[in-house]
């Protein structure tokens, strides 16, 4: 899947050489160039965009990752293309997933981990998904302004995507994007989640270490949290234990632990814990990135890592393959002529939902 065996695996002994320039760590969605001319800046060729993307460019990365984003049939024909030849020499990198309650302070802690591991000598991207609205698709990409330290580092990229509504808080092409921050040479990419407690198996596909961000304090902390969100965890983290709320936070560490031992770890061989830390502060961090090293050097003994990367890989297909269908299903002449129809027939109780689908895939089969 990658040429890791030709290459050590990142840790904080191991330095790349920063890009260089002081471009701004945060990479917005590229639109051609910051002025009115620029954005009639011409499409770059499939050459031009693999050559920049394994430079190190970040403007043409930032360029590569919006082609994936676009739903252009002319820029994922052109899309694919890139990912395809780049594969082969994309580089060995650490994926981190980082989900939580609302107000956890992922973002802060994001900034606190990557800050830290780029005074290492790492490159760190940061793939921070914001949450899209459901009525019209916008989203707040407020990480454009919680994270001005990291976004400032030359040894940072940040990319604020909207999730479209994704369930488990991540964008479509989320996968894409790891996949080009990889061939552009970062060390670590840490996934941080919109964390609305929905399908978060879906960011644990694409990751090698999950951590769920949680709070003490704030009522039962066992409350809202759902047993499947623990179960896929690598480790738990509550935030913001400092000042009045260190005890708490030491207590709710403490109760967390005894449900995680009688819960099934979510990796063979690794013994999921909760820690605390104070990511304002930077009390903690740089322990729970010891906690990963430490994973990562586990299971790559084992197998673990390179058997749950290529399980990873067989699962993004079959995933790409029902979005494709959907799409497909969605544009088909026949389902748009009866869909309206249907929907108020179902809405209406005149027509059973069971038999609107069956109407509806007879549609999608049809030439």
């Amino acid at each position: 899947m990658s040429d890791s065996k030709k290459k050590p695996r990142p840790s904080a002994l191991h330095v790349r050489p920063g890009v260089e320039g002081g471009h701004d760590g945060m990479d917005k969605p590229f639109t051609g160039g910051s002025t009115p001319e620029a954005g009639r800046r011409r499409q770059l060729s499939a050459d031009e965009l693999v050559a920049g993307v394994l430079a190190g460019d970040r403007v043409v990365l930032a360029r590569a990752i919006t082609l994936v984003e676009s739903a252009s049939a002319d820029h994922q024909a052109l899309a694919q293309e890139v990912l395809t030849r780049i594969l082969p020499r994309r580089r060995e990198s650490i994926r981190v997933g980082i989900t939580g309650v609302p107000g956890a302070g992922k973002s802060t802690l994001v900034e606190a981990l990557g800050t830290l591991l780029t005074s290492r000598g790492l490159r760190v991207a940061v793939t921070a998904v914001d949450p899209s609205s459901s009525r019209t698709g916008g989203s707040i990409l407020g990480d454009k302004t919680r994270m001005e330290k990291l976004a400032a580092d030359p040894n940072a990229f940040i990319r604020p995507s909207p999730s479209g509504g994704t369930l488990g808080g991540v964008a479509r092409k989320t996968r894409e994007a790891i996949l080009l921050f990889e061939a552009a040479g970062y060390d670590v990419i840490l996934v941080e989640t919109v964390g609305v407690g929905q399908s978060e198996a879906l960011v644990r596909s694409m990751v090698d270490f999950f951590l769920l961000v949680l709070l003490a304090g704030a009522g039962d902390e066992l409350q809202g949290i759902k047993r499947g969100v623990m179960e896929i965890a690598d480790a738990i983290l509550v935030n913001k234990a400092d000042g009045k709320h260190a005890i708490a936070a030491q207590q709710a560490c403490a109760e967390f632990d005894r449900v995680l031992h009688f819960l099934r770890p979510a990796t063979e061989g690794w013994s999921t814990r909760a820690f605390t830390a104070s990511a304002l502060r930077g009390q903690g961090v740089a322990e729970i990135w010891t906690v990963v090293e430490r994973f990562i050097a586990i299971t790559g003994e084992s197998g673990g890592h390179a058997a749950r990367r290529r399980e990873q890989e067989i699962q993004w297909m079959h995933d790409l393959v029902r979005s494709g269908l959907e799409d497909w299903y969605r544009a088909h002449p026949g389902v748009q002529a009866i869909l309206p129809t249907l929907e108020i027939e179902v809405a209406e109780g005149r027509l059973p939902a069971t038999s609107a689908a069956r109407r509806l895939l007879e549609a999608f089969q049809k030439k």
